[in-house]
Formats: structure tokens, C-alpha cells, sequence
């Protein structure tokens, strides 16, 4: 159920006047209606309470204004409390695909939000515990497994629903439905209805042609015979030594994306169908 909005946190992409014009625009209306609104450093507006993105995760937000494209929308949700609702506006971004409205609308969109015209989608994320030790932030999209050697191919070992699959390939994109339209997609990968409770594995380069598997939320294992690197998201690297256990797994709480209407396929408009 839609609630009233009285807290709202506003990131802008970073390095780029058309977003942070837009957020002014937003923050502007968000003041003229005296609604708490937050901005993050260095992102310094009058009207505004400038936050650190630490300071960000303590805060009880009622809603989260992402601006820019879908790489400030990845970013945004490691940075804001689990849970918190977030609005995405493609401003200077390629395709947008995460995104539920544009600069021209930032207005009509405000005021549907203000006037709690809105609904909350889920969107489940993954993790990745590395050895039992360490375990990684959540990734929206995806998860990237890629050899770091680019002379040897090395061998995965794929373990799911108590069974095992070993290829010799480059890399294994672990994907969300909401990521298969990311790296998943270029690599020939279907695109998945967000809504889903699915995963899919897409093979990079297998030796054997191994295909592409849509399976059930379960916990994936992967090793690898050679240094790999994991790639959450596009945005974080982590280099993992060979033969490292890597456990992928949901993580405990999901996205939640504003929308203003229900679509069906909504990706494939973005996408230019």
C-alpha cells in the first residue's frame, strides 16, 4: 500500500549538470511542500540536509530519488536502508532500462508520488559468500564469474539443485530477472519478466556449449580451476584465488522499485520493441 511521503532522499550521478539540474527541479518541489529532503555530499542544494552515504543507511527514508541511469540506480541501493523504496529517473543515462520516468516528467511524477498514485515492486537480489568468510554487498543484476588469465580456459564446477555441471569455459553470469536485460542479454540471454522467482546461468564462451539454464532461488556453488575475478553489478570487483568455494545465494531483503503503473514486459519498450 502507498504511503505519505514525508522523508526523501535525492542522488544525483555523479560529474553530470543535466542530473544534478534535475535534482534541483526535484528538490525544489520536494521544499515547496515541506518535505525532509536529504542530499548526498557533495551534492549541496539550499532547502536540503547534506548527508554522507554512510549517515544515509541510519536514516528512516520514506523514499529514495534516484537521477541519473541505471548505473546511479545500482549504486543508490548500496547505499540506502534495506527496504526503502526507490524512484529512478533517467537523466543522462543510455537506455535506462531500470528506469520509471524521464527529465520531462519529473513533475507529473512527483505529484502522482506526493499523492500516493504509486506502487512497490520487489525485485529479488543475490550475494556471494567466498569460503564461508567473507560475503559480499547485494547485486541487483548479476553476478560475473570471469577468468583473470586470458591463456588458459579454465575448468568451473557448476553444483545446483544436487547436481553438478563441470565446463571449461571463461566465465558464468549468474543473473536476476531483473538483470537479464544487462550482461546476461548481451550474451544471449532471454529476458526474464522481473516479477519471476528465478535465476539464470549464462555460460561466457563454453567449450562444450553448454546452455543456458533458468532455474529455482537456490543456493548456486561455484569453483574454478584457475584465479577468477567476481563482478557484482558492473561495479565491484573482487579477485578470488583458484579452487575458493563461492556460494551464491538470495539475499534476505529485495529492491523495492516505484512505479507509477503496472506494465507487462516493460524491459522490451526500453529495450526498443
Amino acid at each position: 500500500m502507498a504511503k505519505e511521503i514525508k522523508k526523501v532522499a535525492v542522488i544525483a550521478k555523479l560529474n553530470s549538470a543535466e542530473a544534478e539540474e534535475a535534482a534541483r527541479r526535484i528538490i525544489g518541489v520536494l521544499c515547496s511542500k515541506e518535505i525532509e529532503t536529504y542530499s548526498i555530499v557533495p551534492f549541496d542544494v539550499d532547502g536540503c540536509i547534506l548527508v554522507s552515504p554512510d549517515d544515509l543507511r541510519d536514516l528512516d527514508l520514506d523514499l529514495v530519488m534516484a537521477v541519473g541511469g541505471d548505473g546511479t540506480t545500482l549504486w543508490s541501493f548500496n547505499l540506502i536502508p534495506c527496504g526503502t523504496p526507490l524512484f529512478s529517473i533517467n537523466v543522462g543515462g543510455h537506455r535506462g532500462i531500470l528506469s520509471e520516468a524521464t527529465i520531462d516528467s519529473i513533475e507529473d511524477s512527483l505529484s502522482s508520488i506526493l499523492a500516493k498514485d504509486y506502487v512497490c515492486e520487489s525485485h529479488l537480489r543475490i550475494q556471494a559468500t567466498i569460503d564461508d568468510t567473507m560475503v559480499t554487498r547485494p547485486a541487483l543484476n548479476e553476478i560475473v564469474c570471469a577468468r583473470q588469465n586470458l591463456t588458459r580456459t579454465p575448468v568451473f564446477s557448476i553444483q545446483l539443485m544436487n547436481d553438478e555441471i563441470r565446463q571449461r569455459m571463461d566465465g558464468i553470469i549468474v543473473s536476476t530477472p531483473t538483470g537479464s536485460t544487462g550482461h546476461s542479454l548481451s550474451m544471449g540471454g532471454s529476458v526474464l519478466h522481473e516479477d519471476l522467482e528465478c535465476l539464470t546461468l549464462v555460460p561466457v564462451a563454453s567449450v562444450n556449449r553448454m546452455p543456458q539454464l533458468v532455474v529455482p532461488v537456490q543456493q548456486i556453488n561455484i569453483r574454478c580451476s584457475h584465479d577468477l575475478s567476481l563482478i557484482l553489478d558492473g561495479q565491484e570487483v573482487f579477485d578470488i584465488i583458484a579452487g575458493r568455494l563461492i556460494k551464491i545465494t538470495r539475499n534476505s531483503s529485495d529492491a523495492q522499485f516505484v512505479r507509477l503503473r503496472k506494465r507487462g514486459l516493460r524491459q522490451l519498450r526500453k529495450l526498443g520493441f
